[in-house]
């Protein structure tokens, strides 16, 4: 059984890597007053460090108070925006795209979403819908959505019939700029792709107070992205949608969203569905500053004896979480 790192030794790592990693996302351009600005990898883009929720930008309201909500958030510094294909069957792009359709507004974003298919002719037309929704001629970063499904690499890559081949169409077309993959659930899938001969630009994956103590992406693949140069992006900061952390553990929202924006991430993408969250989560990144080690050690020795059971991320089990729905069908109906 492969030996879990202390915490101590943890710390250690986490304080070394931030310190050796100068070109990584963990440099940070302050704005006086706003959001702070990160890296992208080992590109020239600087993203704000968190970044706008692209599933729960349209929940519990209309698409009038979505994109109101989504502007406010423009016009205090939030210029990451996240979605997916599959998100509330297509109406998170489309709102999305309503709010952003004004070049005024689209040239001052960063524009993420995601494709569920792992095959080509699926990929083109996800693509295409998606594109559509948006009402954009690009999508500044694509993602492989919810990477954990058997051979998700060995369909993706297939030279002639996987969706890579539909991707790299459509960057060659400039209607993508950058390519990356997520993943809520398995380590090895994500150093599966990894592994695969590609240069990818960013890597999305739980990362949170309890992921280190648990299955951890924190451990075993946040270095090797550090190493590489690929740009980390952060999810489940509160260990899901409805943020069992604050809830069962008692942690403010705003302490496990500092936690996250200590490691050395691009940014952070924060489910935000009503105003008084949009506030707290401006609130917190304002003038960000990494929580001390102290800081840090002290949180991860309270959330510990949670944590070692993986009961409150349902997300790394499979009994308790299906992303990417609509590849998971597609599967099934394969046999």
């Amino acid at each position: 059984m492969k030996k879990e790192i202390s915490r101590r030794d943890f710390i250690h790592t986490l304080m070394a890597s931030l310190a050796i990693a100068p070109a990584m996302a963990s440099v940070q351009k302050d704005l006086p007053g706003g959001i702070p600005l990160r890296q992208f990898g080992n590109t020239n883009e600087w993203i704000s460090i968190i970044g706008y929720g692209g599933w729960d930008s349209v929940v519990n309201k209309t698409d009038d108070e979505s994109i109101k909500l989504m502007h406010e958030a423009l016009d205090n510094g939030i210029t990451f925006y996240d979605n997916a294909w599959e998100y509330n069957n297509g109406r998170s792009e489309e709102v999305m795209g309503k709010a952003f359709a004004e070049s005024s507004k689209r040239d001052k974003i960063f524009l993420m979403t995601k494709v569920c298919a792992r095959d080509y002719k699926g990929a083109v037309s996800q693509l295409n819908d998606s594109l559509r929704r948006l009402q954009t001629d690009r999508v500044d970063l694509l993602q492989f959505h919810s990477i954990q499904y058997n051979e998700d690499a060995k369909r993706i890559f297939d030279p002639e019939n996987g969706a890579l081949k539909a991707v790299m169409e459509f960057k060659k077309q400039g209607k993508i700029r950058y390519v990356g993959f997520s993943g809520h659930m398995y380590i090895d899938s994500h150093l599966e792709m990894l592994n695969m001969d590609f240069d990818w630009n960013s890597v999305m994956m739980p990362l949170n107070l309890l992921d280190p103590h648990y299955k951890s992406f924190e451990k075993n693949i946040l270095p090797v992205l550090i190493q590489r140069n690929i740009a980390p992006i952060g999810m489940k900061s509160l260990a899901s949608n409805n943020g069992r952390i604050p809830r069962e553990l008692k942690i403010p929202a705003e302490l496990c969203r500092a936690y996250v924006l200590s490691l050395p991430v691009s940014t952070l993408v924060c489910g935000i569905q009503t105003r008084k969250e949009l506030l707290t989560d401006l609130s917190v990144a304002r003038d960000f500053k990494p929580l001390t080690s102290e800081k840090i050690n002290e949180l991860l020795e309270k959330t510990q004896p949670a944590g070692i059971t993986g009961n409150l991320e349902a997300y790394k089990d499979p009994k308790g979480y299906f992303g990417c729905s609509h590849h998971a069908r597609a599967l099934r109906e394969e046999g």
